[in-house]
């Protein structure tokens, strides 16, 4: 066995970094754009007046670090070579998300929206996997531009983890002469809607609830009669892009969808794979940045004449965290090593339990590192003057979102006990014996 990044990956990590000083830094400085990185960045990120919507003038800066990091070659780093990428592997993706995030704060990688200089886009991916080479031809080239910008359309207002009981339904309908779908449903989290072109929506085409199959992915354009965006929901991390959507009479012609009819639902499972072992690998990158700041802190700090890290009660709940991270840090790589190294498809059917493991668990243990480095810091920890409290409010949601804990661990134990995954034949016999 060998543990070593590849000097390429090691390399590219260097180069990142250089960037980062010569080019996004002084943009994050200019303009007083820090603002919306020290202690006034709830306050200035988010449009109060508009429902708490970002402001402009955030995703405007947001956009522009985008097309820095796109000039200079990384924001596509992981897309298919095929589509303009550079074909970055997931074990590559996965180092990168942890080295961003351990840097902290910063215009280089903002979680609470997704940004970074190094784009995690699952779309690209899912949409070559899973479009026809008629979709492809007909939508290819908006998607990899950046003209064709999608939300997910899954959770609904009655529906979560449950997603194969969604009311969300389509069924045929000719309009003059031409066939198509009726849409009626509603969805929660459509995060981006408001800047959106598409929707990508999940209906019920076939079947009863609960069935994997009988579901279908369309792509309504955002601006189709009858699609409202019903309200903006207001969160424990702010600004908020996340609407409830509604779609009343919605009609879209027949081809308006991506993959095939009825088998949308492993265009969702193909997404969360995806999005799952970046988030953890990000996750384990702000815990380590958590942990490394109390360290600091606790050295050069000196209460009753002597440094706070002296105390056993300020070493000992670093020490479990960093041994956590450790170890993390190789199930994370591993898995996305392995995930390299089968077809995307395969992904759900022999590992995805390791995907969760790594999700659940970093998720969990981010939160764990936030709170314990409030704590170390005392009073200025607690304040907005520290990042901890933004990192804890972002990933907190991420123990409920693409998938809650409870859901992953349902996974792990399925592939445990063998219902499902490689094990599953083997339960069936012992079964049978």
């Amino acid at each position: 066995m060998n543990f070593d990044l590849p000097p390429e990956l090691v390399a590219y990590l260097a180069e990142l970094d250089a960037f980062i000083e010569a080019e996004i830094k002084p943009l994050e400085n200019k303009d007083d754009n820090i603002r919306f990185f020290d202690h006034r960045r709830e306050y200035e990120r988010t449009d109060w007046d508009a429902g708490g919507l970002p402001k402009h003038e955030w995703e405007a800066l947001l956009g522009e670090a985008r097309a820095v990091a796109d000039k200079a070659g990384h924001l596509r780093f992981a897309w298919p070579e095929s589509m303009g990428g550079k074909g970055g592997s997931n074990l590559a993706m996965a180092v990168i998300r942890e080295h961003l995030a351990a840097r902290g704060l910063g215009l280089h990688n903002d979680l609470q929206n997704e940004h970074s200089i190094v784009g995690n886009n699952p779309f690209i991916l899912l949409f070559k996997e899973f479009a026809t080479p008629e979709q492809y031809a007909r939508d290819g080239e908006a998607v990899m531009s950046g003209a064709m910008r999608t939300v997910f359309g899954l959770t609904e207002p009655n529906h979560g983890s449950d997603a194969t009981f969604m009311e969300t339904v389509a069924v045929p309908e000719t309009r003059d002469g031409v066939e198509g779908w009726l849409i009626n449903g509603e969805k929660m989290w459509s995060t981006g809607m408001h800047v959106a072109t598409h929707a990508m929506v999940f209906a019920r085409t076939s079947g009863k609830d609960g069935d994997a199959t009988g579901i279908t992915c369309f792509i309504v354009p955002a601006t189709t009669p009858g699609v409202v965006v019903e309200e903006y929901l207001w969160t424990f991390n702010m600004p908020t892009d996340h609407p409830r959507v509604s779609y009343t009479n919605v009609w879209v012609p027949h081809d308006a969808f991506w993959g095939q009819i009825d088998r949308g639902l492993g265009i969702g499972q193909s997404f969360v794979h995806q999005n799952r072992i970046r988030q953890a690998a990000s996750s384990l990158g702000a815990a380590h940045y958590c942990v490394e700041e109390s360290v600091k802190y606790a050295r050069t700090r000196r209460p009753f004449g002597k440094p706070l890290s002296d105390n056993q009660a300020i070493q000992w709940p670093l020490v479990e965290l960093a041994t956590q991270i450790e170890m993390l840090r190789l199930l994370i790589r591993k898995t996305a090593w392995q995930m390299d190294n089968m077809e995307h498809k395969a992904i759900e059917r022999e590992i995805s339990d390791k995907v969760s493991m790594c999700n659940y668990w970093a998720n969990r243990l981010v939160c764990e590192a936030a709170d314990r480095a409030m704590q170390v810091h005392g009073g200025i920890g607690y304040s907005r003057h520290k990042p901890f409290e933004h990192i804890y409010r972002h990933h907190r949601r991420y123990r409920i979102t693409e998938g809650s804990e409870e859901i992953q661990m349902r996974k792990v134990g399925a592939f445990l006990f063998g219902y499902l995954g490689p094990k599953r034949a083997q339960f069936r016999d012992d079964v049978k014996a």
